[in-house]
């Protein structure tokens, strides 16, 4: 009989180890969440001269690029982020919480040494040269 409570109690512990890793992972990873609306000019030059090289970048595998349509409702995990007035803007957010902000799109050199400036100042990475 002994034999069998062993057996059945090996049996559960795969589940009780999986509930134990979901119950213990991490918040939400750093992103960055870029807030956008159809029709938005600024919106459409990030896209042709950032979007397609971004992932590639050391900021964009640190930050990955989230898209937000202004449009829809919120996520969720956005509703405290205030995705302001003026589109496109970029919030960078470190397990769910604002670190820093890019309004407007400022052109490809400004905005990766702007992006740098606020990876910077949270946690000590070099910025991009």
């Amino acid at each position: 009989m002994s034999g069998q409570i062993t057996l059945r109690r090996l049996a559960t512990l795969p589940s009780v180890a999986i509930a134990l890793l979901c119950l213990s992972s991490p918040l939400p990873a750093s992103e960055l969440v870029m807030f956008e609306r159809p029709g938005c000019g600024w919106c459409a030059r990030f896209n042709a001269e950032i979007a397609p090289i971004y992932a590639k970048t050391d900021e964009g595998r640190a930050l990955p690029l989230r898209r937000v349509d202004l449009t829809q409702k919120l996520p969720a995990d956005l509703a405290g982020i205030d995705p302001g007035a003026f589109t496109p803007t970029f919030v960078v957010l470190d397990q769910g919480r604002e670190i820093g902000r890019i309004r407007g799109y400022p052109g490809d050199a400004f905005f990766f040494g702007l992006l740098g400036r606020i990876i910077n100042a949270t946690s000590g990475t070099p910025a991009r040269s």
